[in-house]
C-alpha cells in the first residue's frame, strides 16, 4: 500500500547539480553558462578557471559537483563526462534604494540566481 517510487529526473547515463541564490544576474551568469555548454568537463573546468569573470568560481564548483554526484552516485566514467545542459533561473532580488534630489527615490535591484548543470556520458567514438 506504499506510494510508487517517484521517476528520477535525469536519465540514467546523466546526473546533475544545482547551486541557489548566486548573488549576481541571471543575465551575466547565462554568459557564464554559454561558455561550458556542450564541452567535455576537462575543458568546461579549464575554461572557467581562467575566466575573468567573478561568477566563474560558483560556476566551477557547481560543475565539479555535478562530476562528483556523476561518479559517486550513478558510477559513470568521468573521462566520457560532456555538459549536456547548463540553465540558468531568477531566484529572488533584494529591493534597496537611494535618495535622489528633488525628493525622488532611486530604485536599486540586487538580483539573485539558480545555476543548473547535468552532465552525460558519451561513448568515445573510436
Amino acid at each position: 500500500m506504499s506510494k510508487d517510487k517517484n521517476p528520477r529526473r535525469v536519465a540514467d547515463n546523466e546526473a546533475m547539480a544545482k547551486v541557489r541564490m548566486l548573488r549576481t544576474s541571471p543575465q551575466k551568469l547565462n554568459l557564464v553558462a554559454q561558455l561550458i555548454r556542450g564541452k567535455k568537463v576537462e575543458k568546461a573546468l579549464s575554461d572557467l578557471t581562467f575566466s575573468k569573470k567573478r561568477i566563474s568560481d560558483d560556476v566551477k564548483k557547481c560543475l565539479q559537483s555535478a562530476i562528483a554526484n556523476a561518479e559517486n552516485n550513478h558510477n559513470l566514467d568521468v573521462d566520457e563526462l560532456i555538459v549536456a545542459e547548463a540553465y540558468v533561473g531568477k531566484n529572488l532580488v533584494m529591493k534597496r534604494g537611494r535618495p535622489r534630489a528633488r525628493g525622488r527615490y532611486g530604485k536599486i535591484m540586487k538580483p539573485f540566481s539558480e545555476l543548473t548543470i547535468k552532465v552525460r556520458q558519451i561513448e568515445e567514438q573510436a
